[in-house]
């Protein structure tokens, strides 16, 4: 995997050792059953997952709302190494198109899912915000990123480490 160096000034982290396979939790970020299961932190939910998992291919999430309204967060893959690593952006959709949310509506930001064995088992995971500009990482930060992204990865290990897990 390549070493990344994230700026503190651009770049939010979740960091943390769980013991999930890195097989499993590869499995969690890349299949659609399982992904809308975890994904979106309670009271929301992930209400749908369209994904086509090659460089380029989209990465569309539907976040819901407890009231029912939906959120479409529309992406592209850039770079896979089955188990290893997984990057997407919002600010692009299939085939390397450029995406401009509606409205301003949306953050943009690019997403690096590191996933690396950890010697029990586990896996030593660290996820990374990347932003454009100070603003937006103030404002991906001021949504509560560390808190909605750390109650996210503890939803993937409670479905992969439960008594219902798949």
């Amino acid at each position: 995997m390549n070493h990344f160096t994230p700026n503190s000034a651009l770049d939010l982290v979740i960091e943390r050792t769980i013991f999930v396979s890195p097989e499993r939790v590869w499995a969690a970020w890349t299949e659609p059953e399982l992904l809308v299961q975890w994904f979106t932190p309670a009271p929301w939910r992930t209400a749908a997952v369209d994904i086509d998992l090659r460089p380029g291919g989209r990465c569309v999430t539907t976040m819901e709302s407890p009231e029912g309204v939906q959120y479409p967060n529309v992406g592209c893959y850039l770079q896979i190494e089955p188990n290893q690593l997984l990057v997407y952006t919002s600010v692009m959709t299939d085939d390397f198109r450029p995406f401009a949310p509606v409205n301003g509506a949306g953050l943009g930001f690019t997403a690096r899912i590191e996933i690396e064995g950890a010697p029990d088992g586990g896996t030593h995971y660290r996820a990374i915000a990347m932003h454009a500009n100070e603003a937006d990482h103030d404002q991906h930060e001021a949504m509560g990123f560390a808190d909605g992204w750390g109650a996210a990865l503890d939803q993937l290990v409670t479905l992969m480490t439960g008594p219902n897990r798949l």
